[in-house]
C-alpha cells in the first residue's frame, strides 16, 4: 500500500509502517504548499492513502471525487510525540481504508 504524509506529518513517522508500505512525504514529491484538492488529485494517481493532520479537509473537500482514501490523525500537536501513537494505530488500521472515505484516528 502506498502511503503519502502531508506536511504537517513528521516525516520520522515513517518507520511505524511495514515494510509493505511505501510511505513518501508531500516535500519530497516537490508538491509542498499545494491546497488539498490538487495535492488530492496529484496524490490519487500514485498512492493509496493520504496521510494528515488537518482535520478540516473531509469537510472542505468532497472525498468521493478522489480514488485515494484519507486518514486523519487526531492529536493534541504535530509533535513527534504526540503523533507516533496515532500513527502505529493508523498503520494497523489501513486495510479499513476506502477510497473516497476519511477514517480519523484519535488516542
Amino acid at each position: 500500500m502506498r502511503v503519502l504524509f502531508d506536511e504537517n506529518v513528521d516525516r520520522r513517522l515513517k518507520r511505524f509502517f511495514d515494510v509493505e508500505h511505501e510511505v513518501s512525504t508531500v516535500a519530497s514529491r516537490s508538491w509542498k504548499g499545494k491546497k488539498n484538492g490538487e495535492l488530492l488529485n496529484l496524490a490519487q494517481g500514485e498512492f493509496d492513502v493520504f496521510l494528515t493532520r488537518d482535520q478540516n479537509i473531509p469537510y472542505q473537500q468532497n472525498l468521493s471525487r478522489f480514488d485515494i482514501a484519507v486518514v486523519v490523525l487526531q492529536a493534541r500537536s504535530n509533535a513527534y510525540e504526540d503523533l507516533a501513537p496515532l500513527v502505529e494505530k493508523a498503520s494497523a488500521a489501513l486495510p479499513e481504508t476506502r477510497p473516497g472515505h476519511a477514517l480519523f484516528v484519535e488516542a
